[in-house]
């Protein structure tokens, strides 16, 4: 099942100087349900823009971002914060994670946010697999940035979203708990069936995913398949 598609996505911004800067220009891709992706580009080269359409951070000019049959472009601002909460996780670079709340209460924040019921015996197993069961009325600022990664992939595996999008997320690790990370991440896509879009600059991190779509010049230069 494809769980997400883009249609000729393109994203032009308008500079001061009057200048445009073409960001996108025109990215067809598709992924897999249950599918551990790695989009790879150098700077500017137009990954984190990609990303930011796909996760409705941001509006592309022109085509179309759809996941789960659901063209995001179409819903507004309420209907897509919704969407988003439901659908899409995030493990972002500098984790995210709320300072005054422990492990534990930033792991179900978005469920409780939605309203939805705890499916604690599912958030239980995350923990553990996680290996954060020692930690869970920790503070953020009482943790690694390791343990900080881990805590923000747990709470984007919480709400069972369609889709998890990391970016950078190993990107203020040391070598070791970044290979660790990904590690995690990788099991994660296989024991959950979660279908995985990490942004990186790394080639090294890269190989780790079971696809790689190169992006250069805001266009995708490349599809490797690894399996």
């Amino acid at each position: 099942m494809i769980v997400l598609k883009t249609t000729d996505i393109k994203k032009t911004y308008q500079q001061e100087s009057a200048l445009e800067v073409h960001a996108l220009q025109g990215v067809d891709i598709e992924i897999m349900q249950g599918e551990f992706v790695a989009i790879v580009g150098t700077s500017g080269s137009g990954k984190t823009t990609l990303l930011n359409m796909i996760g409705g951070l941001d509006y592309p000019t022109s085509g179309s971002v759809t996941i789960l049959n659901t063209n995001i472009e179409s819903l507004n601002d309420k209907e897509l914060t919704i969407f988003r909460r439901r659908n899409i996780g995030f493990v972002f670079q500098n984790y995210n994670l709320i300072s005054t709340l422990n492990v534990y209460e930033n792991i179900v924040l978005p469920l409780q946010l939605d309203g939805k019921e705890i499916d604690t015996t599912y958030v239980e197993n995350i923990i553990q697999t996680l290996k954060l069961e020692k930690k869970i009325y920790s503070v953020p600022f009482n943790l690694s940035g390791g343990q900080q990664q881990r805590v923000a992939i747990a709470r984007a595996l919480a709400s069972k979203p369609a889709i998890i999008l990391a970016d950078e997320p190993t990107g203020n690790l040391d070598s070791k708990t970044s290979m660790e990370v990904m590690g995690l991440l990788k099991m994660s896509a296989a024991k959950y069936q979660q279908t995985i879009v990490v942004v990186t600059h790394s080639e090294e991190i890269a190989q780790l995913c079971d696809r790689i779509i190169r992006i250069e010049d805001g266009l995708v230069e490349s599809y490797d398949s690894k399996k």
